[in-house]
């Protein structure tokens, strides 16, 4: 039963059965019967997974060639049309999920000491580590390039040069 499940896994092509059946060659000694059958399974598997990539690749050239000769492009053009609107979808939630971070991050730089970094209680006007002051400073700008710098900055993140 172990070996079936090792055996299905390994059709995942990689990824959980890769790391399962990797584990299983480790615990499973290849000269025991339980051993040639998780081999056996996982060979097969492999092969399986060649012949599916082979004729992928194979599908794809013959409806490249002519996609309107097959009584599936109205359904796979529906299909791909679904991959961009989820793929936009994905777009949109990675961009909501940055600005999240970004907000977290702002929220997080709030009462940070520009000198040493020190995260100082809300209110206080200078930093309760080195001393320095916590008054808003304007923008802070490369003294090399010019590119503007975050509050701490040590060194540009567009040419490197030290501040």
């Amino acid at each position: 039963m172990a070996n079936d499940l090792f055996g299905g896994l390994g059709n995942l092509g990689g990824g959980l059965g890769g790391i399962l059946g990797g584990l299983a060659k480790n615990l499973i000694p290849g000269d025991t019967p339980e051993g040639k059958v998780f081999s056996a399974q996982s060979g097969l598997a492999d092969l399986q997974n060649q012949e599916t990539e082979l004729l992928l690749e194979i599908g794809r050239q013959a409806y490249g060639q002519n996609p309107s000769a097959w009584p599936q492009d109205a359904k796979l053009k529906l299909i791909m049309q679904n991959i961009a609107d989820a793929q936009a979808e994905l777009d949109r939630a990675k961009a909501a999920q940055e600005q999240a971070d970004a907000a977290k991050a702002a929220e997080d730089a709030k009462g940070r000491c520009p000198g040493c970094g020190h995260k100082n209680d809300e209110g206080v006007k200078f930093c309760q580590e080195c001393g320095a002051s916590l008054a808003a400073a304007g923008p802070k700008f490369c003294v090399s390039c010019g590119a503007q710098l975050a509050q701490g900055t040590r060194f540009c993140g567009e040419c490197g040069a030290q501040q």
